[in-house]
């Protein structure tokens, strides 16, 4: 399976990884590393890892439990779509075919990252009326409280 995944990727153009969920190590909510390669989720800022919103509600440490529970038992394949300013490989992951960056941002435990893509708009606007995650605890978003945190 893993080998016709990658050959299929290669046939498209794609750069692709497929490893067992075992060999995967999730950095934070929207950063995950896959056979040494470390891959940030296309069109989606989750929660810094020491971001908690002003209430209180660890923001950043449910994000990454909440991705590590998305992909866990489950093959993840990253399709590259860009490079980021750190060198890391901005792609779509999915994990059983399942959009990593949409369930994170349709889940309320990221943002759509609308100065990239308006890709998860959509997602964000479900997630903002019922009121999950992020949304239901008026948290920062990521961008604002990193700039913050560096004045």
């Amino acid at each position: 399976m893993r080998t016709l995944a990658i050959l299929a990727a290669g046939l498209l153009g794609l750069t692709a990884s497929v490893l067992p969920t075992l060999a995967q190590t999730i950095t934070d909510g929207d950063t995950l590393k896959l056979n040494g390669v470390t891959y940030r989720l296309w069109g989606i800022d989750a929660p810094e890892t020491k971001q908690d919103c002003p209430n209180g509600w660890p923001a950043g440490r449910l994000a990454t439990t909440h991705l590590q529970s998305l992909i866990s038992g489950r093959n993840v394949i990253c399709e590259r779509k860009d490079t980021d300013r750190y060198g890391r490989t901005v792609a779509i992951c999915r994990a059983g075919g399942e959009d990593l960056g949409a369930l994170m941002v349709r889940d309320g435990y990221a943002w759509a990252f609308l100065r990239y893509s308006a890709d998860y708009a959509g997602q964000e606007a479900l997630a903002k009326k019922d009121a999950l995650g992020v949304h239901r605890h008026d948290c920062v978003p990521a961008w604002e409280w990193r700039a913050a945190q560096r004045q």
